[in-house]
């Protein structure tokens, strides 16, 4: 016999989790679902138990909580998720608390599978499973009878063509869970990591039989909605590096908005390019910015803003405020101190789509790690290559900018090597001249294109920046004692 057995897959209804579980969910599979107290363990449940069930598949929900089922059910309608509509015909709750005051397995499992038989249910959860393992133990059970009890389950569930969860708080040290681990199909763990006052929720597929699942620990949040998780995964490719596409060798250039920026790039940004705009303090970064998103609402595209600490009422920017109140500009910004690469990743997919936007503003990626949670601060560059990886996949043109300190004697292009994650640099200096501190500006590099070299002075006046139309002498700013070094930007 050739043809092989295929696994039919259930979706769970949680947003990110299919992913990590290789597709969705395998049916008739017996799953564990591990963790401390509060990491989400019965939301999940629920979640997964609403999404799927429907009078025609069934749902039992044994409760083994010293709480009544009504006040667990009490909190469970503050989600969306929950239908009350559902509890009765599709859905249905049973305690099994008189059960378990036998200490017999015997019994608690003679009561599971009377249940089953009189509902014939497709979904079945069993929360908390640990008590119902912990009670039993006051009796005569063994390992060896607590070891047969979970495989006997195991089996008849699969003999009534049940999906199982068995929610428990487990750890992979306690040696009760073992003989659980070891029959169930699929163990999905999920962890909360306190550090520096902020607490970052994380799930990880420990075990999945059938299914090319993800490994490593992934991020999720709980929202209004219930559980949402955020795959660490990158974009597929960008249709121009798949196989048979041609190439645009020379994309064609979009105008900045600064009539002297866009000479010095030979006509604009490539379209498609994410630009980095490195400056110190006050040497016009966001200016520059803002007269990108301009363009943009004179050309008729829309445009995404992500900012930081310069939330939108803070900006005092009466041009921004204008182009955000008309719905030419979105904005994407966060208030929470414990902030993960893959919520704003994902909130920015979201608005990129929702909106069609062919420019983005982020400001600023110095600002960025404020709102980081710890874990991360680490690895900026990593951070900022999976966001950038993001941008890149939705053809959007971006101006992302980064502040440096203000030194005089070094030139450097931002934190972390992320100058080598962009497609164009522009830096921004100061230098003394004469006795007065002026401004100078430079493209660095455009990837695959060409641009001028020159270094140009520029002032900020109320109509913006002003670039001077000729190159700046070298000599006449980093020779004589009336010059100093270049400050970087």
């Amino acid at each position: 016999m050739s043809d092989k057995v295929a696994l039919g897959l259930l979706q769970t209804g949680v947003p990110g989790l299919d992913i990590l579980l290789g597709g969705g969910l395998p049916e008739f599979s017996f799953n564990l679902v591990a963790g401390p107290p509060g990491s989400g363990k019965t939301t999940l449940a629920h979640q997964i138990m609403f999404t799927l069930a429907t009078p025609e598949r069934r749902a039992l929900f044994f409760t083994v909580l010293g709480e009544p089922p009504l006040k667990m059910l009490r909190y469970q309608q503050q989600f969306s998720f929950f239908d009350v509509s559902k509890v009765g015909p599709a859905i249905r709750y049973v305690n099994l608390g008189e059960s378990l005051r036998t200490g017999d397995f015997s019994g608690v499992l003679e009561r599971i599978m009377l249940e089953v038989e009189t509902f014939s249910p497709a979904l079945v959860f069993v929360d908390s499973f640990r008590s119902v393992v912990q009670t039993a133990k006051a009796g005569n059970e063994g390992v060896a009878d607590l070891q047969y009890f979970i495989q006997e389950l195991g089996t008849r569930m699969t003999s009534w063509q049940a999906t199982t969860f068995l929610i428990g708080e487990y750890l992979n040290s306690d040696p009760e869970a073992n003989p659980i681990m070891t029959v169930a199909d699929g163990m999905l763990s999920l962890t909360q990591v306190h550090e520096h006052n902020t607490v970052v929720r994380k799930m990880r597929v420990m075990k999945m039989r059938g299914r090319a699942h993800l490994s490593g620990s992934h991020n999720f949040r709980i929202t209004d909605d219930g559980l949402r998780a955020y795959p660490r995964i990158l974009p597929p490719l960008a249709p121009d590096l798949q196989p048979g596409v041609d190439i645009d060798r020379d994309p064609r250039r979009i105008s900045t908005g600064v009539t002297g920026l866009d000479a010095l790039m030979h006509g604009g940004i490539p379209q498609g390019h994410t630009m980095l705009v490195v400056g110190p303090t006050g040497s016009g970064k966001t200016i520059i910015a803002t007269r990108f998103l301009q363009e943009g609402e004179r050309l008729g595209e829309k445009g995404v803003a992500v900012y930081f600490e310069k939330g939108t009422p803070r900006l005092r920017n009466a041009e921004l405020a204008e182009m955000v109140q008309s719905g030419a500009v979105s904005v994407v910004e966060s208030r929470l101190l414990d902030l993960t690469v893959d919520e704003l990743i994902d909130d920015l997919g979201a608005t990129l789509r929702r909106t069609g936007a062919k420019r983005l503003v982020i400001d600023s990626l110095s600002e960025l790690t404020l709102y980081m949670a710890p874990e991360f601060h680490a690895d900026l560059r990593l951070a900022v290559f999976r966001l950038l990886t993001v941008v890149a996949k939705h053809g959007v043109s971006a101006m992302v900018t980064i502040g440096t300190d203000d030194s005089f004697t070094e030139l450097s292009f931002g934190q972390a090597n992320i100058s080598y994650l962009c497609d164009a640099v522009l830096a921004l200096r100061y230098a003394e001249v004469d006795g007065r501190i002026e401004k100078f500006m430079s493209v660095v590099k455009v990837r695959g294109s060409s641009h001028s070299t020159d270094l140009r002075s520029y002032r900020i006046t109320d109509a913006g920046l002003e670039v001077d139309e000729l190159p700046t002498e070298v000599g006449g700013v980093l020779g004589g004692g009336a010059a100093r070094n270049l400050a970087p930007s």
